[in-house]
């Protein structure tokens, strides 16, 4: 009993019993007890609160400021994207008076129906029928690095990316198999069109396009899809969705609808004289 009586009457050690002695008579909450740590400490709140003060007084200040700024902006955008609508708007009329210019002067000259399939082969007109619809996709697991493979080109590496150099087999894979015109994510080609890669994305005719890329071409659907599968094209096609994941789905349809190319350039062949050569 003496023993638990000692460890009821001394339950805190001697040292700790100490020590809250010296903190209570060094003062409560470990103030600073010397007028000169007081004023140190007095200046660094006012300091601090100086700061605050000054930050909201700034913020508030440039609130108006950042909203006019912001309003301006947007109010110039909008400008810009009316005069740009407008623009293309009177573009598209050029283009249709043009056109149908052209189609009368043919018509005189008695090439109204050659002058219909130059429309149609060069991309000029707006042009619909049956044909296929052909959607590539990226692999799920895609992803971007710089690992070299032997698909690599233009930067890109085996990632399960579809790549420019895919795209241009796809599309020249359904010329040859009969379609009378082909478009990639309602961007209509032409036999100037230019596919190609600008770091990680597909441009056609400059203007980059994103996954999925949906080709729709004009012709005999039926045939033009059974041909186009068995072509090297498309069987190249098929190996890349069996190596690398890369998914892609074909199918015939009654309607194809294709846009007229943005641009079309006119140019003319001259003959060659002797005195060129020379």
């Amino acid at each position: 009993m003496s023993l638990l009586t000692n460890v009821m009457d001394h339950s805190l050690d001697d040292g700790y019993a100490e020590a809250a002695a010296r903190k209570g008579t060094e003062g409560a909450g470990g103030m600073p007890r010397t007028a000169r740590a007081k004023l140190v400490l007095a200046a660094g709140l006012v300091l601090a609160a100086l700061v605050v003060t000054v930050g909201a007084v700034q913020a508030r200040v440039a609130a108006p400021v950042v909203a006019k700024e912001r309003e301006e902006l947007i109010d110039r955008i909008d400008r810009e994207t009316e005069a740009a609508d407008s623009l293309e708007s009177t573009v598209d009329k050029l283009r249709d008076d043009v056109s149908t210019r052209q189609q009368e002067a043919l018509k005189k000259s008695g090439g109204g129906e050659r002058a219909d399939l130059v429309g149609i082969l060069a991309g000029a007109v707006e042009v619909h029928g049956p044909g296929v619809k052909l959607v590539v996709d990226d692999a799920k697991e895609a992803t971007s690095g710089d690992g070299g493979g032997p698909r690599e080109t233009a930067g890109f590496s085996d990632t399960g990316r579809v790549r420019d150099r895919d795209m241009q087999r796809v599309v020249n894979g359904l010329w040859a198999s009969g379609a009378e015109a082909v478009s990639i994510n309602g961007q209509r080609l032409t036999a100037l069109s230019a596919i190609r890669a600008a770091g990680e994305a597909i441009l056609v005719d400059n203007k980059p396009l994103v996954p999925p890329y949906t080709v729709l071409a004009v012709g005999d659907g039926k045939n033009l899809s059974t041909r186009f599968q068995d072509s090297s094209d498309g069987l190249y096609l098929n190996a890349l969705q069996e190596n690398y994941g890369i998914r892609t789905a074909i199918s015939v349809v009654d309607d194809v609808r294709l846009p007229a190319a943005p641009s079309v350039i006119v140019r003319t062949a001259q003959p060659r004289t002797e005195k060129d050569a020379s």
